[in-house]
């Protein structure tokens, strides 16, 4: 094992470990958390998928560890929100210099619905869309193209435009019991010692 790859298949250019391809200092991500592009080079994942995410707003993006990115999954931050505070949803203050406004009212122009937290274990579908300020829990599942503006239970399977829950992964007390398991968060070697029983969902077999 060896989180710090950037390509952790053999042969295989559209898949990465995305902590390991962006630089921002608002964008985190996790150990192992991958990300395949079919279409770009995935290691233009902070260009092309996380965007209107300037640093006058301060925003950031958390993506935790063991996540599954999918091709053309999108972030949305502040700046695609213009303000509807105002009369006019017109960016006025982006433009100061043509209107003579103060510049230090740029981030006005837009709401500022905050940061985007995806948890762990969470596989994100291909081309959904994830909004400024929403939270994903812990094993959630995004379903392909859909939009997620509100916030996302864990262990919750999501689908549609706005998204809705369609049904949690698995009952309350098993959500309870890996919540509290945290696996991710177990030292890399018990990891691959229980790989069997993870996979096959053995709670009897983990060690």
């Amino acid at each position: 094992m060896n989180a710090d790859l950037i390509y952790p298949r053999k042969g295989d250019p559209q898949t990465v470990y995305l902590k390991n391809v962006v630089d921002s200092p608002f964008i985190h991500v996790g150990d192992y958390t991958m990300y395949n592009d079919f279409v770009n080079d995935p290691r233009d994942f902070q260009k092309n998928n996380v965007l209107y995410h300037y640093p006058v707003n301060g925003d950031a993006l958390r993506i935790g560890r063991y996540c599954s990115v999918a091709c053309g999954a999108k972030f949305l931050f502040a700046s695609a929100f213009h303000s509807m505070a105002s009369l006019a949803t017109y960016p006025f203050p982006i433009f100061f210099e043509e209107w003579e406004l103060d510049n230090t009212e740029i981030a006005s122009a837009w709401e500022h619905r905050g940061d985007i937290t995806v948890g762990n274990d969470v596989w994100i579908g291909y081309e959904a869309v994830i909004l400024a300020g929403v939270t994903v829990g812990d094993g959630a599942i995004i379903g392909s193209r859909a939009v997620v503006t509100k916030d996302v239970p864990p262990y919750t399977i999501m689908g549609g435009v706005p998204a809705r829950p369609i049904r949690r992964r698995f009952d309350d007390a098993t959500v309870e019991k890996l919540l509290a398991l945290r696996w991710w968060d177990w030292p890399e070697a018990r990891v691959k010692q229980n790989l069997p029983a993870l996979t096959a969902g053995k709670w009897e077999k983990l060690v």
